[in-house]
């Protein structure tokens, strides 16, 4: 069954369900059409054959004011990814203590990046897509409570968000599939602006479970070898490759300029499951924009470093079978890359724009590249 349909039902109740509310229903849309400019290669899910498929989307948000300080927010997404069935993106109720002080709950957007709140918004940034070396974790949403304070500190504005809720659902995590629960995700997230200059770092916390499904040589790798060492009595060895309750973090920092017609972006992450197979990832991105009245030009690098700390390996040099095993298996999931990104973005339109971006990746570790060229107009309503 298609969701759009039920979608569309559950948008309808919303609005007829708060007929004496004030309701206000937005949108924003890309149409993105791409391909890879190699043979036999693929990069941001497209191929050597053109697709306008595989990055398009349509979005509706609605939100409702309740009066006494409460309001409500949807956001429904169709994604061609997903054939454009819709789905509830967002769904969650808004507080408002004072007007520097809210509180809300229900499914939102964790904030891990400087463009989170708009990670679907294309309109809202320079780039067809957000530097994805960065913008790389396999969720964006939580189910929870987020704490939203703003302020002035002297000439600066301060906005600090604290959440904190769990996750459910099947992602892929660097080359491996899973059912994956994120338990207790906490974390703060602190952007200071001043003028023309922003500064943001974020830091957040997960229990993290992964069931690694076989449908992947990396996934029949790491469970082959769990049940080998648990088999062989190496059960300490075996957690170490298991992600079970495992503890996770996330470190975000970055800054942005706009001043005058000069736009700067730069933004740093780390992500790490402790005591996993999964690799610590290292990546950042550097972008430089200059603005010609309607006009963009940019020029983006980006660079990925996934890989164990170099005491992960040889955890039993005393059975050289399963240390091979064990020190493969963490070979298997490093990875170093990066991308160099030129585009422009033309705003033909109050409410739309036309954005064109080359990109090429080269991956350090196999030594090949990949060139992606792609055209989105991104439009609001």
């Amino acid at each position: 069954m298609k969701k759009l349909p039920i979608a569309l039902a559950l948008c309808a109740a919303f609005v007829s369900a708060n007929t004496m509310a004030e309701v206000r229903i937005n949108g924003f849309a890309s149409i993105v059409g791409g391909k890879a400019l190699d043979d036999d290669a693929t990069l941001y899910g497209y191929d050597d054959d053109i697709s306008f498929k595989n990055e398009s989307m349509f979005a509706l948000q609605l939100s409702a004011d309740l009066q006494e300080k409460l309001s409500a927010t949807a956001q429904i997404v169709a994604r061609g990814s997903d054939d454009f069935d819709a789905e509830f993106e967002w769904a969650y109720l808004t507080y408002e203590f004072s007007d520097e002080l809210q509180v809300s709950a229900g499914k939102m957007r964790v904030p891990f990046y400087r463009y989170s709140d708009f990670l679907d918004v294309g309109y809202t940034y320079r780039w067809v897509r957000p530097p994805q070396s960065v913008y790389n974790l396999p969720f964006s949403t939580y189910e929870g409570l987020s704490l939203l304070h703003n302020t002035q500190l002297g000439d600066w504005d301060s906005t600090v968000q604290v959440i904190y809720g769990s996750f459910d659902g099947n992602i892929a995590v660097v080359s491996v599939n899973g059912d994956t629960e994120l338990n207790d995700i906490a974390g703060i997230n602190w952007t200071m602006s001043y003028d023309w200059f922003s500064a943001r770092a974020a830091y957040f916390v997960a229990d993290t479970t992964i069931d690694i499904e076989n449908d992947t040589d990396a996934g029949i790798a790491l469970n082959g070898l769990e049940q080998t060492l648990r088999a062989a009595g190496f059960v300490d060895q075996a957690d170490d490759i298991a992600v079970n309750e495992d503890d996770g973090s996330f470190f975000a920092v970055g800054f942005s300029i706009d001043y005058n017609d000069i736009l700067f972006d730069a933004e740093y992450t780390e992500f790490e499951v402790e005591n996993s197979a999964l690799a610590k990832q290292t990546q950042y991105y550097t972008s430089v924009g200059y603005r010609m009245d309607e006009w963009i030009v940019h020029l983006t690098y980006e660079n990925n470093d996934d890989k164990h700390d170099s005491n992960r390996y040889n955890a039993l040099p005393a059975v050289p079978a399963l240390n091979a095993g064990i020190n493969q298996v963490l070979e298997g999931v490093k990875a170093k890359s990066n991308v160099y990104t030129i585009g422009t973005r033309y705003d033909f339109h109050p409410s739309a724009a036309l954005k064109v971006d080359f990109s090429r990746f080269k991956d350090d570790i196999s030594d090949t590249e990949t060139d992606v060229v792609a055209v989105a107009v991104d439009l609001v309503f």
